[in-house]
């Protein structure tokens, strides 16, 4: 509803009511804060896959890092390498305490990578070799696991 207000003069002004102003500002709020939440929420997603994907690329070193042992079935133990198994029982190898690297967030973000095998056929012999990163997201104080998983024949 528009009022007319007569000034001084011979001219007549419309204004708005102070109700209507109110309405209007209470909107322009309601809007305001759901484009600030989604912005917000979009910034809070893109930096948890930012540290998912730095986590993600730290589980397939840790793999890379197995694939490249020696696997010597004759032997007891081949010094760094896995030991000869025929077990179904994991072989739980040294975790490595290490931070992402994760370099728009300022701040180190430590993550542990541990990393087994599992022998699952006795003939042919097969390795499932699993490397596992466990890690905190530090906005909402979660911890969080990436899983990067190979199967592996012994080097002939």
């Amino acid at each position: 509803m528009k009022t007319w207000v007569r000034s001084a003069g011979s001219r007549d002004y419309a204004a708005f009511t102070l109700v209507e102003v109110l309405i209007a500002f209470a909107l322009m709020v309601m809007v305001l804060t759901g484009v600030f939440y989604s912005y917000a929420e979009a910034n809070r997603i893109a930096e948890f896959s930012e540290m998912s994907l730095a986590a993600q690329s730290y589980a397939a070193q840790g793999l890379e890092r197995l694939r490249s042992f020696q696997w010597d079935d004759e032997a007891v133990t081949n010094g760094i390498a896995l030991p000869a198994t025929n077990s179904s029982t994991a072989q739980i190898m040294a975790p490595l305490t290490d931070f992402l690297d994760v370099p728009q967030s300022g701040a180190f973000l430590y993550c542990t990578n541990y990393t087994y095998e599992f022998t699952n056929e006795a003939s042919p012999p097969l390795w499932e070799l699993k490397s596992v990163v466990v890690w905190k997201f530090p906005l909402t104080g979660k911890t969080y696991t990436n899983i990067d998983i190979t199967l592996r024949a012994p080097d002939e």
